[in-house]
């Protein structure tokens, strides 16, 4: 016996179940399996009640319905029906407190200020719609008039680097830099700088411009191999050459024997 099975044996056995633990385990089993089909059965009713809200809201006139706050499983019912019936499903509110979902009919799409007062939970109607559009045109208008401002500030800006950088006007009318930039910097780039630097640039034929046809390797991977090898060999000769000419010059000369 080895050490596995002497470890084994020593161990106790696994207590056995008895019937009143297995009527247990059997009754929350059964408990399980009944709340599941509970749920199943209140999704279904729920389902079927939210196609006959949408059906009726299909036909009428009007805009949007609005739900009750619901959990995200009867949520996600709605958003699948309404999307199935060609609506729009939008969810609104905070989670566990007010979530709730809005469906829209597709030409009657909600705006920006409807979405926006639902998220900021102010809800929708003609006074909130009325605010909202206020609020709006004085954004826009306190937006058009720094985009004003902002133009006038550049453009007095610009002018003003103008006038610094083409000097002062004549009488004429005629502008006279203030002073001449080839005088002042003759010492560093010489008189002729400019006609020198204003030639026509050409490209070196000696230079670059290769046709890429030229670069490729034509050879095959056989010859490739034999020209490697070729090449280690030349070069491994060559070294055993130096080597030989470096012992005889370091072999010490002997002179005549008497």
């Amino acid at each position: 016996m080895d050490l596995l099975d002497s470890i084994l044996s020593s161990m106790d056995a696994p207590p056995a179940t008895n019937e009143q633990q297995k009527t247990l385990i059997k009754k929350q089993r059964e408990m399980m399996e009944r709340m599941q089909n509970k749920q199943k059965e209140e999704l279904l009713r729920f389902r079927k009640y939210v196609e006959e809200r949408m059906g009726r809201f299909a036909k009428d006139d009007r805009l949007c319905i609005e739900f009750q706050p619901l959990d995200k499983v009867h949520r996600s019912v709605i958003h699948e029906i309404a999307e199935n019936g060609g609506f729009i499903a939008m969810s609104f509110g905070r989670e566990d407190v007010d979530r709730h979902s809005v469906v829209y009919k597709k030409e009657h799409a909600p705006g920006e200020d409807e979405v926006t007062a639902r998220r900021n939970g102010d809800g929708w109607n003609e006074e909130i719609a009325k605010e909202y559009a206020e609020r709006r045109q004085e954004r826009l208008e306190q937006e058009q008039s720094e985009q004003a401002e902002l133009a006038s500030s550049s453009s007095g800006t610009q002018s003003l680097d103008n006038t610094d950088q083409t000097g002062s006007t004549s009488a004429g009318g005629d502008i006279k830099p203030t002073s001449n930039y080839k005088a002042k910097y003759a010492h560093l780039i010489g008189e002729s700088a400019a006609l020198q630097a204003a030639r026509k640039t050409e490209t070196n034929q000696s230079y670059g411009f290769v046709p890429s046809k030229n670069k490729k390797d034509m050879r095959s991977i056989e010859q490739t191999l034999a020209d490697i090898q070729a090449k280690k060999r030349l070069k491994l000769q060559q070294q055993q050459e130096q080597q030989e000419q470096q012992q005889q010059e370091d072999e010490p000369q002997q002179g005549p024997v008497d």
